[in-house]
This record gives C-alpha cells, sequence and structure tokens, in this order.
C-alpha cells in the first residue's frame, strides 16, 4: 500500500510525524469510552483497534469500515485481532445499520471533512448508534463551510459552531480541542487545531 499522505500509515510514518502523533493520541483519548460493541468508520488501515482493544476488557466486538479495499486488505493483514472485523463500504450508504446492527461506541476521526454529504453522514451514526450509545467524532478547524479548504483531500473545513450545528441529533454533546498530542476541555488562552465532540445519543 502506498503512503499518500492522505491516510495514516504508521509502518510507513516517521514516528515524529505530527498527523500520526494526533491520530494516536485520539485512539487513546476515545479508549475510555469504548464499551461493548464498537464500530470505528472511515477506519482506514486499522491501526486504532490495536489501540483501543489492548487492555480493554469493556469492548466485545470491533468493527471497521472503509470505502478503500485497499484499505480494508491492510487491515485484515495488520491488524485483526479475535475482536475485530473489517468491511468496505460507504460511510454515506443510508442503509449501513440495517447491515450491520447497531453499536455502543462509534468512533469516527477526520472523516466528516472529507466528502458531500455530512448531514447524511451524521443521520447515518445516530441510526447506527444505540439508544445511551457515545459517538466519538473528530475534524480539524477550519475558516467556514463556505470557503475554500487548505487541504486537497477536504471538502468541508468547519468552524466550531457549524461543527455543533450539524451534530445537533445528539442533544448532548461535550466538545474538547485537541492540540498535539493534548485533549482538553477548551482553554480560553490556548490555541488548538482540532475539535474532538463526544455525543450521547438518548
Amino acid at each position: 500500500m502506498e503512503y499518500t499522505g492522505e491516510r495514516v500509515i504508521p509502518e510507513m510514518m516517521n514516528p515524529k510525524n505530527g498527523m500520526l502523533i494526533e491520530h494516536i493520541a485520539r485512539y487513546q483519548f476515545a479508549k475510555q469510552f469504548c464499551t461493548g460493541r464498537v464500530l470505528d468508520i472511515a477506519c482506514g488501515v486499522g491501526y486504532g483497534s490495536e489501540m483501543l482493544i489492548k487492555q480493554n476488557p469493556r469492548i466485545d466486538e470491533l468493527i471497521g469500515i472503509d470505502l478503500s479495499e485497499e484499505a480494508i486488505d491492510y487491515a485484515k493483514k495488520h491488524y485483526s485481532f479475535m475482536e475485530t472485523s473489517y468491511y468496505v463500504d460507504d460511510a454515506l450508504n443510508p442503509n449501513l445499520y440495517q447491515t450491520y446492527g447497531t453499536f455502543d461506541t462509534i468512533i469516527s476521526f477526520e472523516t466528516i471533512e472529507h466528502f458531500q454529504g455530512d448531514e447524511v453522514f451524521v443521520k447515518n451514526l445516530y441510526n447506527l448508534l444505540k439508544p445511551g450509545g457515545t459517538l466519538v467524532i473528530s475534524t480539524p478547524f477550519g475558516k467556514g463551510k463556505h470557503q475554500p479548504c487548505a487541504s486537497p483531500f477536504h471538502v468541508y473545513q468547519y468552524k466550531e459552531e457549524e461543527f455543533i450545528e450539524v451534530l445537533k441529533p445528539f442533544s448532548n454533546l461535550t466538545m474538547y480541542h485537541q492540540i498535539d498530542r493534548t485533549i482538553e476541555i477548551p482553554k480560553p488562552d490556548q490555541k488548538y487545531y482540532l475539535m474532538v465532540a463526544v455525543c450521547k445519543k438518548n
């Protein structure tokens, strides 16, 4: 599999790579929320599975879904564990919950900004989540949905209020901000680069 800069592939990246460090930090942060049946949607090459499952007996099953057949093949080869299953599918497929059932926890890192149809995607996440379940979802800060994106891989770049608005199906939301390895409730004097929302389905 070729490293293009769009997907995180730890085996092909410098351990000091900033994007890699940030992604690892998000999975480590999300681990505390993971329980029962877990979905990693747009899981990429599956490297997050190992971090979520390791020393976490609260996870019964972890399913990874990605649009890329190549990424899923890589995940099956490098990150297969007793609890994991990987599937090729589209995050915008409205029938996901009918195919895969519902989940106690959903992880969605750096996904929503990559395609048109963010409201469709959020509706899918809502349908996939069990009542009382938790969604952990992240996206970079941007200048606004209708502004040009700095990244060639992104369709949207959200202001915080826009990100919260698109997540409105989830009435219970706590917003964290991230810089490097630090993910925390935002401090007024600190500059951050990414948003991490922890949402509950009532």
